[in-house]
C-alpha cells in the first residue's frame, strides 16, 4: 500500500475522530491486538512483562492477569507479506469494533519510516500515550531514537534492541593464517577496509575465503548512503555512491577469490552451510542477532569456535521498533507495554542475559560490558561480546532513511546479485533494477544513478 493511501486513511479518521485525534473511553478493551512478524517480541513480552499470566500452547494468545488478552498477529516479513496485511489492518481501523483494532505493531528499520511518518499519523507520538522520549527514554542509543522519529523529530516509537554489527570469525582459521586468536590481534588485521583487503590476501594463500558472500558486506555500505533513496515527498529514486562503491567492490573481490562464489547471497542453503565447520569462510558480519539466530543455529562444531571483534566501519543491522497505533482503545496497556520492555533498564538486561540481544540502555550495556560472570558466551569461548558491541553501537550513525528502503535493499542486491554472478552485463543489472523497483512502487517516476 502506498504511503499516499495511509495519508488518505488518516484524514478520514481524524474527521470523525476514530484516530490519533480520538477520546478515549475510561475502560480499556479487553483484546490487545499486536501485529509482529516472529514470536520475538512476543518472548520478550512474557520474559519482562509483569501482568503476564499465560500464553496458550500455540502462542497465539497471551492473557494478563487482569484477564486482558494479547492476540498475536503474526504474518512473515518476506515479500511485503508482513506490511500488506498490517496495511490492509490499519485500513480498517477506524470503522472495526475496539477489540479488532490494531493496539500495537511492530516494525523494521528497513520500512520503519514509513510508518512514522507524520503524515501517515499511524504510530502515535509516545507523548499522546504520556511517555515522555526526553526523560523515560533518555537512556537509549541516540540513533535508535532517531530512527523511530518522524520528520519532525517527533519520536513515534521504541526499542529494546541497539543493533550494532561486529566481525565474528572462526578461531581456528585465525590460528591457522595469524598464528593467534586473540580478538585484539585480529581486530587489528580487519580495522578498516584497507587492512582487511590485504589480509584477505593472507586468508586466499592459505585456501580460505574472507566473507562467504558479496552480500556479507552490503549492510556496511548501506549504513554509509549521504542521502535517501528517496527525499520525503519526492518520486526521483537516487542510487547513492556508496552502493556502486558496493557493486565495484564486489566485483573486485568476487575476482580476487575474496568471496566463495559458490555462495549467492544470503539467506540460503549454501550460505548457511557455509557458517558450517567443513567451511572455509573465515568470518561473517554480524549483529548480536545474527550470532544468537543465525550463526549458533548453522554450526555443527563445538561451542567456543568462534570470537568476536571490531568490524572494518561501524555500523547497525536490523532493529525491531514498537509502535502504539493511532486508534487504539487500549493506550494504558500500550503504554505499560512499551516502557516494560524497552525502557526499564533491569527488564534489558535480563533480555540481554536470556536472548544475547544488545538492548537499549547505555548505562545497561556498560554493565554488561563490565560484567564477564553474567555476560560472557559459551557459544563465542567465554568471551564476552559486550567489550565490542558496545564501542561500535555508541559511534552509528544511523543513514537516511525513506519509506522505501527495504525494497531498494533487497532488489538491489537481487538485481545486481545476477550481475556478479556473471548472469547480465553492468548495464542490463541497472535496468532490471529499473523495471524492479517501479513494479515494487509504481508511483517512483525516475531512477538517478550516482556518477
Amino acid at each position: 500500500m502506498k504511503k499516499k493511501s495511509l495519508v488518505m486513511l488518516l484524514a478520514v479518521a481524524a474527521a470523525t475522530g476514530t484516530m490519533a485525534g480520538s477520546v478515549y473511553a475510561d475502560e480499556e478493551g479487553k483484546v490487545i491486538n499486536i501485529y509482529s512478524w516472529n514470536n520475538e517480541f512476543r518472548e520478550r513480552v512474557e520474559a519482562v512483562y509483569p501482568e503476564v499470566e499465560k500464553t496458550s500452547e500455540d502462542g497465539t494468545v497471551t492473557t494478563l492477569k487482569d484477564g486482558t488478552e494479547i492476540h498475536w498477529i503474526i504474518n512473515p516479513n518476506q515479500d511485503g507479506v508482513y506490511q500488506q496485511k498490517l496495511d490492509e489492518a490499519l485500513l480498517r481501523q477506524a470503522d472495526v469494533s475496539g477489540d479488532d483494532k490494531v493496539d500495537i505493531f511492530l516494525s523494521e528499520t528497513d520500512y520503519v519510516n514509513k510508518y512514522t511518518d507524520a503524515d501517515a499519523d499511524v504510530a502515535m507520538p509516545l507523548a499522546d500515550l504520556g511517555i515522555d522520549p526526553e526523560a523515560d527514554l533518555a537512556d537509549q542509543y541516540d540513533f535508535t531514537k532517531t530512527t523511530a522519529s518522524d520528520q519532525n523529530g517527533v519520536q513515534r516509537g521504541s526499542t529494546w534492541q541497539c543493533c550494532p554489527g561486529l566481525l565474528v570469525y572462526r578461531r581456528d582459521i585465525a590460528m591457522d593464517v595469524f598464528g593467534t586468536d586473540d580478538p585484539e590481534a585480529v581486530g587489528e588485521k580487519v580495522k578498516d577496509w584497507d587492512t582487511i583487503k590485504a589480509t584477505a590476501e593472507e586468508l586466499k594463500a592459505k585456501g580460505y575465503y574472507t566473507f562467504a558472500s558479496y552480500a556479507d558486506t552490503f549492510r556496511l555500505y548501506g549504513n554509509s548512503i549521504e542521502a535517501s533513496w528517496v527525499e520525503p515527498g519526492e518520486t526521483t529514486l537516487k542510487v547513492d555512491q556508496k552502493i556502486m562503491d558496493w557493486v565495484n567492490d564486489s566485483k573486485e573481490w568476487l575476482n580476487a577469490g575474496y568471496f566463495d562464489k559458490t555462495v549467492k547471497g544470503q539467506w540460503n542453503d549454501d550460505w548457511n552451510k557455509s557458517m558450517g565447520s567443513k567451511s572455509k569462510v573465515f568470518a561473517f558480519l554480524l549483529p548480536a542477532w545474527g550470532i544468537d539466530f543465525v550463526l549458533e543455529k548453522n554450526w555443527d562444531g563445538e561451542e567456543g569456535a568462534w570470537a568476536v571483534t571490531n568490524p572494518p566501519q561501524e555500523y547497525n543491522w536490523g532493529g525491531s521498533y514498537v509502535h502504539a497505533c493511532a486508534g487504539t482503545d487500549n493506550p494504558e496497556h500500550v503504554k505499560d507495554i512499551i516502557l516494560a520492555v524497552t525502557a526499564d533498564k533491569d527488564n534489558l538486561l535480563k533480555i540481554s542475559q536470556n536472548y544475547s540481544d544488545f538492548t537499549n540502555t547505555k548505562s545497561g550495556m556498560q554493565e554488561a560490558t563490565n560484567d564477564d560472570a553474567n555476560f560472557s558466551s559459551a557459544f563465542l569461548g567465554g568471551q564476552n561480546p559486550f567489550k565490542y558491541f558496545a564501542p561500535v553501537a555508541e559511534n552509528i550513525v544511523i543513514a537516511p532513511l525513506s519509506a522505501y528502503d527495504q525494497g531498494c535493499v533487497e532488489l538491489i542486491q537481487n538485481t545486481f546479485g545476477d550481475y556478479l554472478q556473471d548472469k547480465v552485463d553492468f548495464d542490463k543489472a541497472k535496468a532490471n533494477f529499473e523495471t524492479a523497483i517501479k513494479e515494487r512502487y509504481p508511483d517512483i517516476s525516475e531512477i538517478q544513478w550516482a556518477e
